[in-house]
């Protein structure tokens, strides 16, 4: 198989994992494969009136089963990947680096490290802004925003050091990411 790596945006709601696989994605030459721009294609146009975490995350784990199949299918070329994800439980990192081995694929674990008031902060301004994150078709509430919060796992220090893992730190006096 391939030396492509696969890079495995890891943060929470607000803290800026598309920004950052963007910027990766220009040093790296890999595409990105956002759960958000997949769902929002597929499934957010049929979704239920009144918000179902279980029907939204079913289609959820669909998305990222076929995300795999096609990043398997990119590595095996030579290119790198990005998924932009989220990857909020270390059950979630830990079965997606083992896909990655068992693909023979490097995997890296990039750990956007912001605090929850900064990224709510930045959840309303995009909502204020109505420009959202351009893959969601809709503003996030506080209520989605802290359900996703309460799905959210820190990375572990072993994690971070088993998962070739980078720490990215923003720094909120001059609003914005340590050097990638």
């Amino acid at each position: 198989m391939s030396n492509a790596t696969v890079y495995l945006i890891c943060g929470s709601t607000g803290a800026g994992k598309s920004t950052y696989a963007r910027r990766l994605t220009s040093r790296v030459g890999a595409p990105i494969f956002s759960i958000d721009k997949w769902m929002s294609s597929l499934f957010w146009s049929d979704s239920p009136a009144v918000p179902d975490a279980a029907w939204s995350l079913e289609r959820v784990r669909r998305c990222k089963l076929q995300i795999w199949d096609t990043v398997v299918q990119v590595a095996s070329l030579g290119l790198p990947c990005i998924l932009d994800w989220g990857f909020p439980s270390s059950t979630d990192r830990a079965e997606y680096f083992a896909r990655g081995q068992e693909a023979g694929l490097p995997v890296e674990l990039h750990v956007l490290d912001v605090d929850a008031e900064e990224r709510w902060r930045r959840v309303q301004s995009r909502n204020g802004a109505k420009s959202h994150t351009g893959e969601l078709p809709f503003a996030v509430t506080r209520e989605m925003f802290d359900f996703v919060e309460s799905l959210w796992e820190p990375p572990s220090a072993r994690e971070l050091r088993e998962y070739r893992g980078q720490l990215i730190r923003f720094d909120a006096a001059y609003r914005q990411f340590g050097e990638i």
